[in-house]
């Protein structure tokens, strides 16, 4: 006879001594597990609505950022996967366990409860998904035209584990574990449906109503569509299953910390053509006064250095809605230095506004000798879901 590995040791005393408990102690009540306790339910964002949360919502200070590859080719699976993640979502953002505790102890809880005692810390879920989704599900013929990888941009260095991707979850919260629990329950309950491809936690750090600072301290997303010009730069209007939607670019990129801490002052700030205090740009007094590239001195030299980021992404006249973290992720093995830099997220209703942006940039920006895009994904995200007529994530799509 096979003799039984340590597990398989475990598992049948598990087993046989289920056999033997009394019903009382089958369903006996824990004592230790409470309803979930949410003690300030302040300024949370409802998951249902026009549009997805966590695209035009303020940006909260903890992202968890997860890509998943598919596990199955079967749209009705997939179909239910959707329909039990707005379940979730919805009672996750309001701050409440996807399933109340049982009474069975032997039952491992559906909810892993990391987020009891929390309130929903402002959690948005934002779910989109990957040209690749498409081809894996029998779905080409829907998918959107602009929907397709990236292109290679100059001075890319693009890893494969950090690329592409089926699906996407974005997780904001103002509190870390909020996110992270979110995340680890939708995965949880669609396991044998997806595999988890790569993942990346973020941070903002700001007072009150300020711009948050990137990792080279300057402020990171001044200039950002008004609400009154989403229609015109982020929503999908064009009656399909992505109508009310919008395509979120993401970017992994990599700053080189140490080299920038090198360089003077004078240099940083030529380099985004802003000051570093303020985030004035270059000619202007404050920070959301509107960059004029053009504005000479009295010698007639431009203000604003030709290479400088600023000045390279507003002579494009393009506006996309940026939403972006810092990230600090230890040690990197090959190099020594620090793992660290910002998960560019960008939402637009044409991928081309990117595209383009990123093109501008190519191998003129002089931010170039600091940072090093190491990753790259494009994803459609749905438009929103309404309460009503049993509507899920993605039904426009999956019927």
């Amino acid at each position: 006879m096979k003799s039984l590995d340590r597990r398989d040791f475990l598992k049948s005393l598990a087993v046989a001594g289920a056999g033997v408990l009394s019903p009382a102690i089958l369903n006996a009540e824990s004592k230790v597990h409470a309803p979930r306790i949410s003690p300030t339910l302040a300024n949370q964002y409802p998951f249902f609505g026009i549009h997805q949360q966590g695209i035009a919502t303020p940006a909260q200070k903890h992202i968890y950022f997860l890509v998943l590859d598919l596990h199955t080719s079967s749209r009705a699976e997939m179909k239910e996967v959707f329909q039990t993640w707005t379940a979730y979502a919805s009672k996750l953002t309001a701050g409440e366990n996807v399933a109340p505790y049982g009474k069975n102890l032997l039952v491992p809880p559906k909810d892993t409860g990391e987020a009891d005692s929390l309130n929903p810390y402002n959690l948005t879920l934002t779910f989109g998904v990957g040209a690749s989704f498409f081809d894996k599900l029998g779905l080409k013929s829907v998918r959107p035209k602009s929907l397709k990888d990236l292109p290679h941009f100059p001075r890319d260095q693009l890893r494969e584990e950090f690329s592409g991707g089926d699906i996407c979850i974005q997780a904001c919260a103002d509190d870390p574990q909020v996110a992270f629990h979110a995340v680890r329950n939708l995965v949880r309950v669609a396991r044998l449906k997806v595999t988890m491809k790569w993942s990346q936690m973020g941070f903002n750090s700001y007072e009150g109503k300020e711009t948050p600072r990137n990792l080279f301290a300057f402020k990171d997303g001044t200039i950002n569509p008004s609400a009154n010009e989403l229609d015109k730069v982020v929503w999908v209007k064009d009656g399909s299953w992505l109508d009310n939607g919008t395509y979120l670019a993401i970017r992994r990129v990599q700053m080189h910390l140490e080299t920038w801490d090198r360089t003077h002052l004078k240099g940083q700030n030529d380099t985004f053509g802003r000051m570093r205090d303020s985030g004035a740009a270059y000619g202007k007094n404050e920070e959301f006064e509107e960059a004029d590239i053009e504005a000479r001195d009295e010698n007639g030299e431009r203000i604003m250095p030709e290479d400088s980021h600023v000045f390279l992404a507003k002579k494009t006249g393009i506006q996309v809605l940026r939403r972006s973290f810092s990230f600090a992720s230890g040690v990197d093995s090959r190099t020594g230095q620090f793992d660290a830099g910002l998960l560019f997220i960008s939402f637009q209703k044409d991928p081309m506004q990117f595209i383009k942006i990123q093109n501008a940039l190519g191998n003129v920006d002089r931010m170039n000798e600091y940072i090093t895009h190491i990753g790259s994904g494009l994803f459609a995200c749905f438009g929103g879901v309404s309460k009503k007529n049993g509507d899920y994530i993605g039904r426009a799509l999956l019927g």
